[in-house]
């Protein structure tokens, strides 16, 4: 079986559109799309391409997705609250009915004995990046069955050994934070994960982005029009990682 895995496209249906283009992505058995479709600038277009796909679609929610979900019950957004606005200006174009639809859709799902999350199978939220301590991993861990669990969440691809667990980091179609703007997503063939990459214009398509009023523009800026380097996004989600934790423990006590 063949599973082409779609994880953090983030409403940008240029990358959405170059990866669908891309041969290495042609004639899947399965798409998974992985969480975190939305929010982003062209939400409906990047969910009705979806749902044009010829072959069966496996959906997951992620953070994205709940936090889209919850714009249809809380009031207006403060301006600097980048995470609502951008949730509200997401919800609004798709409607109530399927922005309630991406809220209540599973958090893990398998495929061809592969475990599929947006962010851990535990929480759609929660950080593990390429850095992060084995033992944190073996937390998450505790009492997956699959011997492959797949992931994205962090918009960085990376591929770690557990243990008797694989875990596969399938990156971000939309906002990559690879330091060259090429999408990224992953093939899984016959239970085989391959990560792979789409170049595309980037560049363009942030600027049309940008242009059209998005407002998240340091996402957008640093995916796309001016690529961060890879290792300065890593080291700062996983200072969130280390933060989280710490205050976890301190709860605890």
């Amino acid at each position: 079986m063949h599973v082409l895995a779609l994880y953090d496209i983030h409403g940008n249906i240029h990358a959405l559109e170059a990866v669908l283009a891309d041969p290495r992505a042609a004639r899947p058995d399965a798409v998974v799309v992985g969480g975190d479709t939305v929010p982003g600038p062209c939400a409906r277009a990047v969910l009705e391409r979806l749902d044009s796909l010829e072959v069966p679609v496996h959906w997951l929610r992620g953070n994205g997705e709940r936090e889209v979900a919850e714009a249809l019950t809380f009031g207006e957004p403060a301006a600097e609250d980048l995470v609502r606005v951008t949730a509200a200006l997401s919800a609004a174009e798709i409607g109530d009915v399927r922005a309630t639809a991406l809220g209540a859709l599973p958090l893990t799902l398998e495929v061809d004995r592969v475990l599929y999350c947006h962010a851990t199978p535990r929480r759609d939220d929660e950080m593990l990046t390429r850095i992060s301590d084995p033992r944190r991993y073996a937390e998450v861990l505790v009492g997956v069955e699959q011997s492959i669990v797949v992931a994205g969440h962090t918009h960085q691809q990376h591929d770690v050994q557990v243990g008797g667990v694989r875990f596969v980091n399938a990156g971000s179609v939309g906002l990559p934070y690879e330091g060259d703007g090429a999408a990224r997503w992953l093939w899984i063939a016959n239970g085989s994960p391959d990560l792979r990459r789409t170049s595309y214009d980037h560049v363009a398509a942030g600027e049309r982005i940008l242009a059209a009023g998005w407002p998240d523009a340091r996402s957008v800026e640093g995916a796309m029009t001016d690529p961060v380097e890879a290792i300065v996004v890593t080291e700062l989600f996983e200072g969130f990682a280390a933060a989280e934790v710490s205050a976890q423990a301190g709860d605890e006590k």
